[in-house]
Order: C-alpha cells, then sequence, then structure tokens
C-alpha cells in the first residue's frame, strides 16, 4: 500500500513522517528542484506542538524556535489591552513555539530523508494529473513547465498538499479563480534586535486597518543580547487597490508602509526603527479561498492550504496543517488506506477548519483589538472601563476553542495517532 503525497511544505512532510511512523508506505514528490527556507515567522501551537512532540521532534524545535512566553495586545497608542500566559505558562503540557516557516520547513524535510530515506522526497516534480480505475491510481509529474513527463506513478492514494495555489484543487475546481484578497496588505521582515518585554512575547499592536505583529523566532545572533524578531506591518486598501499576486519571494518597498508607522514609537518598542533595520523586507497580500464543499474524490483528497488557505490571524495555517496530516495518518490507521479513510478525515478536518477560516475572516483573537478602536479611537487611560476584563477574555478563549486549543480539551484528550 504506497501513498503519494504532493507537496513538501509543512503539511506534506508532516504526513510523510506520521506514516512512516505507523509503517504506511509513502513517498513526497514536491515541484521545486530545491527546497529552501522560504518566509519569515510563524508559530506552531500547542496543539500542533503536541503532535510534533510524538513524531520525536520537540527537541530538535526547541533548538532553533523560541518557546513563546506570553501574547499581548496593545492600542494604535502603545496601551495594553489584553495579556495572557501562552504554552506551558499558560498550563498547556505543551509549548508554543515561534519560529521560521523556512527552519521548520527544512527541520521537517531533515527528519523525512533521515528516516524514510533520501528518495523518499523526490524534487522537481510538478504533479500534472491522475487517474483513478477501479481503487488504483496512476499518478503523473512533468517539469515545472508542463512540458516534459518525469514519471508516471501507481498508488492506492494522492494526498495534494500543494499549497493555496494548488494543481489538485485547480483541477478539480477549475471556475474557482485565484485566491480572494480582502484588502490587506502584509509587509514581512525580520530584524536582529533586542526583544521586548519578557524576551519571549508575542506583541499585536493596532486595528483592523492598520496592525503591528512582532515577536522573536531565534536566539542564534552574533550578539548574546539579541533575537531574531519576525515583524508584519499590516495596512488594508480600498478593493481597487493595485495589489500584486501572493508571493513569499516579492521584495516590500519601505516607503509603500513606514510612513503610516513613523509615529508608533512607544517605550517598549520602537517601530520604525526595528523595520528600518530589517535585511530584507516581504509583500505579501492577505488572501484566503472560500471553504470547500467536498476535498475527495475517489482515492484522493486535499491537505494543508491546498485544502483550506486561511488569513495568518492566530497562528494557525502551519497547526492547521499538522492536524490535517495526524488525522489522516490515524484514519489509514483505522481503515487501511483507502477511500474509506479518506471520506472519514474530510468529514472530521473540514468543517472543523471551515470554522476557522470564518473566525479568521471575522478577526479571530485580534477582534479585542478591534473593539478597543471603535469604542476609544482616542485612547483611554482605563481598559476596564472600555472593556471589561470578562469581555477581552471570552474573545480569546471563544477563538482557543474554535481553532481546537482549548488547554483543558488538549491536555485531556488522547492522542491522534495511536502508537505502540
Amino acid at each position: 500500500m504506497t501513498v503519494v503525497i504532493a507537496g513538501a511544505g509543512i503539511g506534506g512532510l508532516t504526513l510523510a513522517l506520521s506514516l512512516h511512523q505507523v509503517g504506511i508506505d509513502c513517498v513526497v514528490y514536491e515541484s521545486v528542484d530545491e527546497i529552501k527556507p522560504l518566509g519569515v515567522g510563524i508559530n506552531v501551537l500547542p496543539h500542533a506542538v503536541r503532535e510534533l512532540t510524538e513524531l520525536g521532534l520537540q527537541q530538535r524545535l526547541s533548538q532553533t524556535a523560541i518557546e513563546t512566553a506570553e501574547l499581548v495586545y496593545f492600542s494604535k497608542h502603545g496601551k495594553l489591552i489584553w495579556s495572557e500566559p501562552r504554552g506551558k505558562r499558560a498550563g498547556y503540557n505543551w509549548p508554543q513555539f515561534s519560529i521560521h516557516r523556512g527552519q521548520l520547513q527544512m527541520l521537517l524535510l531533515a527528519a523525512t530523508q533521515e528516516r524514510l530515506g533520501h528518495d523518499a522526497v523526490r524534487m522537481g516534480y510538478h504533479l500534472k494529473d491522475w487517474e483513478q480505475s477501479g481503487s488504483k491510481l496512476t499518478v503523473t509529474f512533468t517539469d515545472r513547465a508542463g512540458t516534459v513527463i518525469k514519471d508516471t506513478v501507481a498508488s492506492d492514494c494522492l494526498i495534494a498538499a500543494d499549497g493555496i495555489h494548488s494543481v489538485a484543487r485547480a483541477k478539480l475546481y477549475p471556475d474557482e479563480g485565484p485566491p480572494a484578497w480582502d484588502g490587506a496588505i502584509l509587509w514581512r521582515g525580520v530584524t536582529v534586535a533586542k526583544p521586548l518585554l519578557t524576551g519571549a512575547t508575542m506583541a499585536m499592536v493596532g486595528h483592523e486597518f492598520q496592525k503591528f505583529v512582532t515577536y522573536p523566532i531565534s536566539t542564534e545572533t552574533d550578539d548574546p543580547e539579541t533575537s531574531l524578531i519576525n515583524w508584519i506591518a499590516e495596512l488594508k486598501f480600498e478593493q481597487n487597490y493595485n495589489w500584486h499576486r501572493e508571493d513569499w519571494n516579492r521584495g516590500g518597498n519601505l516607503a509603500d508602509f513606514l510612513p503610516a508607522f513613523e509615529n508608533w514609537r512607544f517605550d517598549w518598542l520602537d517601530i520604525p526603527e526595528l523595520v528600518r533595520n530589517a535585511e530584507h523586507v516581504f509583500e505579501y497580500p492577505m488572501v484566503d479561498r472560500d471553504p470547500l464543499q467536498r476535498w475527495t474524490h475517489g482515492a484522493m483528497t486535499l491537505l494543508g492550504d491546498a485544502a483550506h488557505p486561511m488569513y495568518p490571524i492566530g497562528s494557525n495555517g502551519a497547526s492547521q496543517a499538522i492536524l490535517d496530516a495526524r488525522t489522516l495518518t490515524r484514519e489509514f490507521q483505522k481503515h487501511g488506506v483507502n477511500e474509506a479513510a479518506l471520506a472519514a478525515y474530510e468529514d472530521e478536518r473540514r468543517p472543523a477548519t471551515a470554522k476557522i477560516v470564518a473566525g479568521n475572516r471575522a478577526g479571530g483573537p485580534d477582534e479585542v483589538l478591534d473593539v478597543i478602536e471603535n469604542r476609544a479611537p482616542e485612547g483611554f487611560d482605563d481598559i476596564n472601563a472600555i472593556a471589561p476584563l470578562k469581555e477581552r477574555k471570552e474573545i480569546a478563549d471563544r477563538y482557543k476553542a474554535l481553532a481546537g486549543f482549548d488547554k483543558d480539551t488538549l491536555n485531556d484528550r488522547p492522542s491522534i495517532v495511536a502508537t505502540a
């Protein structure tokens, strides 16, 4: 029984490691000729860290990532709105990690090649098509230009984990069109600087139309008093704004966004200084796609961003791809490598992720910023007079439950993947 995985991103590689863990053969085909550590910082939440821990990867993660200590929200005036501990400091059995997305992918790639063999991840193979005859699939891969057939593979199942521009999704839904843009542009970068507040703090500042996010993702710098600091500057425009198609490699121009943040200098964070000292700046639009009514078609299904791309709000993109991979592995254990397993996987994961897509469109946990901006746009002296503690806590707790990392539920539930 062999599973073909299209895409060596976070979801695809986690699936490969998970299938190997339970003795299911698989091969990963990746479109690019060489996987490079692209992107900037992301967060891996405790429910996903639990899954990586059960794959034996927590120690590796802790060597390169920052164990997030707290999440804080501030108004555009730099006033504290909400603060909460994260990970083990909040009572979870597992930490939350802030890490460079590319470093996480490279960590998963190295583990996959070590455990499954170097040939288990084949690069330069672009998914072109698949055909099903009975219960078996024939999957065709070409070069990236789509002109040269490089391999035709027999498989029991095809898992398309090929990202927001999924070839498989486009084949299944040819009229869907490009990702949906909500008007927001993200400028992202990393800067070597002294970390703010606890040294492991994730901070959100502003409101829906102008926001700044920052957190450390690595201590691997030349100066032990500094960290590699990830930051995101976000501005929201009218729908007719001339925006660029999403591309992790697109360079950004400081003149397009920094003037809006020029006065955002607080005693705990100087945003213009942090931005100006970045080695590189990248521009990326805030995009997602509408939830699908169906992921699974015969012996193939979608996973990760191919199935449910979502706004980068609430730190859930990578975490949900990891949960997809573990849930699918469990269903293969239960049903075998067949269509019944794919159907059971979709029955659980599709509605769960559709709710998160909708929740992120509504602001997710960042909703608390907009509540304060709407009620006190000129600032405040007493946050409790603007929004009582109970209301702010309810916003945070509601999103944790929606995204599947309510502390007590996570700590008490059994493992997704049962191993000997």
